[in-house]
């Protein structure tokens, strides 16, 4: 039987002296080390050991952990004579901004005095040291809540001329998740507000700090130097596409089923399509070591990942994005792929009028997977499984929001009751056309039509354990507009056809319901499910008809 696995355990020596489930990553200190590196930004995905990895350099190199050494016995860093003479030898001064989430500029800006305020009582003892002065004590007593930004953006360079002084070495440095209060920023809107004050936080920190040894700031994104570090040019950015500490961020395939075997589990496949997928440097098969941790101590799949987050920043800029970024993203929900332009450097103002800032970041934050590499465009999916059910459980809430019945739409389709499925389509179409753009460019005939399309396939993801719901394939002669292709023999294919109305063409919305139908026929769309066995008389065919906010469905 293997070790207990702790969950949610992101302090180092705890998970160590504990004796719980770790997977070694301690040769993350050595290439660390021997990088000689003064600044390095590690981006990863959320929940992907960044926190662990961070406790661990504390705990290696902080001087008050110098008689702890026997903590990494037996692990990969001991092997060697020089790393054990190296650990607790270093000042160091560890924060992070993960817990940074406040919705105001005041907030967020509170949070980071009290995180300053807090390191600044851990080190209180410097106060009766003789190597500060008067004046030193003076900005020391200044440091609180209601300190002033000035003091507040050099507290950190300021603490490492104190530590430096009283030690006689200089400090590493460590912060965690910096972008989180950034994130949030965008969010809710003080982006440029807090991008300056971090901005000089920054470079007083981690560029004009004489007393600086060496730093390592760890996110999920990698924030463009003109934005945030643009006075920061001694910064080395390792983010998902560097081949530096490939393997020291997530697990490797061999490490997850070395796992499994020692805990008895052999569902390796269905482990492979549910948590890999992350592609880092040069190694492609790196999972998710949240999500394996959890099926590891609960012993079923389950998206345990995609659960731990609110998804603030990824469910505004999609929801919020172009008519062609939702068809896209589209696509991504029935299994295609998408190509785009990819910038490892995210400008954050480029989110709202930039597409491929938008797929930039899905593919740093861990949503999306490189499938190929054509020049300067890449081919995309989404990463794994439990990603998809993440996207899918999301646009449902996105519906619920707005018609949190509309699970009555789905009733009715399997029913065939058309004047159930016509009520709610009018009804929530007058609800949701404003929110989603629909028909927002009435020149360009095909947007409401991808519009209505996209809007009913959020409808019926809820049916995707019982239906593989497919969209813009080939079939017949032509590309059908959504196919419901049953996984249990003995339940009808369905065939969804959508149309806007043409005043040129048809007189009502009837003859475009027919029109819809018609070309069901011409194209033979219903090839693909007669050749899987899906009898003709248990096939339904539906056409969609629009005009404005006026649906019909025949």
């Amino acid at each position: 039987m293997g070790k207990v696995v702790a969950i949610g355990v992101q302090d180092f020596e705890k998970l160590i002296s504990e004796q719980c489930f770790y997977i070694d990553k301690t040769r993350f200190i050595r290439e660390w080390w021997e990088s000689q590196d003064e600044v390095t930004l590690i981006t990863r995905p959320r929940r992907f050991g960044k926190t662990l990895n961070m406790s661990m350099l504390e705990r290696f190199f902080g001087l008050k952990y110098n008689s702890q050494g026997e903590i990494f016995a037996g692990l990969d860093i001991w092997k060697e004579e020089k790393y054990q003479r190296l650990q607790g030898t270093y000042p160091v001064i560890s924060l992070s901004f993960a817990g940074v989430k406040e919705d105001n500029y005041e907030g967020v800006i509170k949070q980071i005095y009290l995180i300053i305020t807090n390191l600044y009582s851990q080190y209180s003892f410097l106060l009766d040291s003789d190597k500060l002065t008067e004046k030193d004590r003076a900005y020391f007593g200044r440091i609180g809540k209601e300190m002033d930004s000035s003091d507040a953006s050099v507290a950190l360079s300021r603490m490492s001329e104190f530590l430096y002084r009283y030690y006689g070495k200089k400090v590493i440095i460590l912060l965690d998740e910096y972008d989180t209060p950034l994130q949030e920023a965008y969010v809710n809107g003080f982006w440029k507000e807090l991008a300056s004050f971090v901005r000089n936080l920054f470079n007083n920190t981690f560029k004009t700090n004489l007393y600086l040894e060496r730093a390592v700031m760890t996110g999920i994104t990698r924030i463009s130097k003109e934005s945030m570090f643009s006075d920061l040019n001694n910064l080395n950015c390792v983010s998902m596409a560097s081949e530096e500490y490939a393997s020291c961020f997530g697990f490797t395939e061999e490490e997850v089923f070395s796992a499994m075997d020692e805990y008895g589990m052999d569902n390796k496949s269905e482990v492979k399509e549910w948590y890999d997928g992350f592609h880092i440097g040069n190694v492609w098969d790196i999972y998710n070591p949240w999500s394996v941790i959890n099926f590891l101590d609960k012993k079923r799949l389950n998206t345990y990942w995609a659960n731990t987050s609110s998804h603030g920043l990824i469910g505004k800029i999609i929801r919020e994005g172009s008519q062609d970024l939702k068809i896209k993203f589209e696509r991504l929900l029935v299994g295609q792929s998408i190509e785009s332009r990819i910038d490892e450097e995210l400008i954050y103002e480029q989110l709202d009028n930039n597409e491929n800032a938008v797929w930039s970041l899905l593919l740093a934050s861990g949503y999306l997977k490189i499938v190929e590499i054509r020049g300067e465009i890449y081919e995309l999916m989404l990463t794994n499984y439990e990603v998809k059910r993440m996207f899918d459980k999301m646009v449902r809430d996105w519906f619920e929001e707005e018609a949190p019945n509309y699970n009555r739409f789905v009733r009715a389709l399997l029913l065939g009751d058309l004047e159930a499925m016509n009520e709610y389509m009018n009804r929530v179409s007058l609800a949701m056309f404003s929110s989603f753009d629909g028909g927002n460019k009435p020149s360009a005939q095909s947007e409401p039509e991808r519009f209505y399309h996209g809007f009913v396939l959020g409808l019926l993801v809820e049916l995707s354990d019982r239906y593989v719901v497919k969209s813009n394939q080939e079939s017949g002669f032509g590309r059908y507009d959504v196919m419901l292709q049953p996984r249990r023999k003995g339940e009808d294919g369905i065939i969804l056809e959508f149309k806007v109305h043409n005043p040129r063409k048809e007189k009502n919305l009837e003859e475009t319901v027919e029109e819809a139908l018609l070309q069901i026929e011409k194209k033979q769309y219903e090839h693909v499910l007669t050749e899987q066995g899906v009898l003709s008389g248990h096939i339904r065919k539906y056409g969609f008809a629009f005009r404005g906010k006026e649906v019909l469905v025949g």
